[in-house]
């Protein structure tokens, strides 16, 4: 009992710091993710929606201090029953999420690695029946310091985990896992490779033949011979390849503007998910950037979610000389996790990006 305790131990402690720490470094995604849970669509919590980045917070940085002391065995009662509690929780979310088909990425380890919903579900099952052993055992997790050592460490956790997330929150992650980081080619990861795995469908086909109704299941041909067809469902058997961007665009009010602008060999995008949610003073640090850019030869633009209005109303009150063109919420918040954020484009690979708070660190 004694081994199988530590074994659970290690791999826990291990998994929740790992997980943890990948959320901490983007705590916004993070409280993206828990908005979409608390959605209409999926719990119907829309009331905790404007609480989720302090959620999000909250939840990471308890990820990873119970890992931590599961490690170093600080409080083994308390760790126990706190880790017990928030594995069922998690159990019970990637289960509902799974089996009504609610969230396609469970968020669990952020844009490293994206699992299925049923995947998140049987990891879930998996530290639950571990952390059940920890539960039964936990006399067994014995102090790796003295006292004074141990409250130490955990402190010294928590204050890191604190300025960490801090830190990342008032600049940007400090490591990058989306398609739109800084070395990417956006054109690129709007496509496919050639040896992209094609989705598998079935085509069912319901048709009538000498007066006789019958069916047929292909991959896509149909029946022969047939003398009228009824209908055709299809199933699919295999899902295929996608590619890493599906939903970037540039658009004004009458055209696509998205390869035109990508073209460009100087290319600063100014994004703003929401300009009704924008930070005034990164807009106020916007006006002089974007003069010395347009000076510097480079081509000033702006994407934003936000209506026409909104978009007139911010170029007269911070009295800004570029447009703002219309692009998908949800791709503006991945692209840079700020509100505003700066990208800055040599013919669609990504050079810089930074947070408001850092535009002064802007190469031009």
């Amino acid at each position: 009992m004694k081994a199988l305790v530590n074994i659970c131990r290690v791999f826990v402690g291990g998994l929740f710091i790992f997980s943890g720490f990948i959320k901490l470094n983007d705590p916004l995604g993070f409280s993206y993710k828990l908005e979409e849970y608390f959605s209409y669509d999926v719990l119907n919590i829309p009331s905790l929606i404007p609480f989720a980045l302090g959620l999000a917070i909250f939840v990471v940085v308890f990820e990873v201090v119970l890992g931590v002391f599961l490690l170093i065995g600080y409080k083994p009662k308390f760790t126990v029953w706190s880790l017990l509690a928030m594995i069922v929780f998690f159990t019970f979310l990637t289960f509902y999420a799974a089996f009504f088909e609610k969230v396609k990425d469970c968020g669990c380890f952020g844009d490293f690695l994206k699992l299925s919903p049923w995947q998140s579900f049987w990891k879930d099952v998996i530290l639950l029946v571990m952390i059940v052993v920890l539960f039964i055992g936990h006399r067994h997790i014995k102090s790796i310091f003295s006292k004074f050592g141990l409250t130490v460490t955990a402190l010294l956790s928590f204050i890191v985990c604190l300025w960490f997330g801090y830190h990342v929150l008032m600049h940007l992650p400090a490591f990058d896992f989306r398609a739109y980081k800084i070395g990417d080619n956006l054109q690129e990861n709007m496509q496919l490779p050639a040896d992209a795995q094609k989705s598998v469908t079935d085509y069912v086909w319901t048709y009538k033949i000498n007066g006789e109704e019958k069916t047929i299941t292909d991959r896509g041909r149909g029946p022969k011979q047939y003398d009228e067809i009824i209908g055709v469902d299809t199933r699919l058997v295999e899902e295929g390849d996608v590619p890493k961007i599906q939903d970037f665009s540039i658009e004004s009010q009458d055209e696509d503007l998205t390869q035109q602008f990508l073209e460009l060999d100087k290319l600063v995008i100014i994004v703003a998910y929401s300009l009704e949610k924008t930070e005034a003073d990164g807009m106020k640090k916007f006006k002089a950037m974007a003069d010395e850019a347009q000076k510097k030869g480079y081509t000033v633009i702006g994407v934003t979610a936000s209506g026409e209005a909104k978009k007139k109303e911010i170029r007269n009150t911070y009295n800004l000389d570029f447009d703002f063109y219309l692009c998908d919420e949800k791709v503006l918040k991945t692209i840079v996790r700020a509100n505003p954020g700066v990208v800055v484009l040599e013919k669609g690979t990504v050079t810089q990006k930074v947070h408001w708070n850092d535009i002064a660190d802007l190469k031009l």
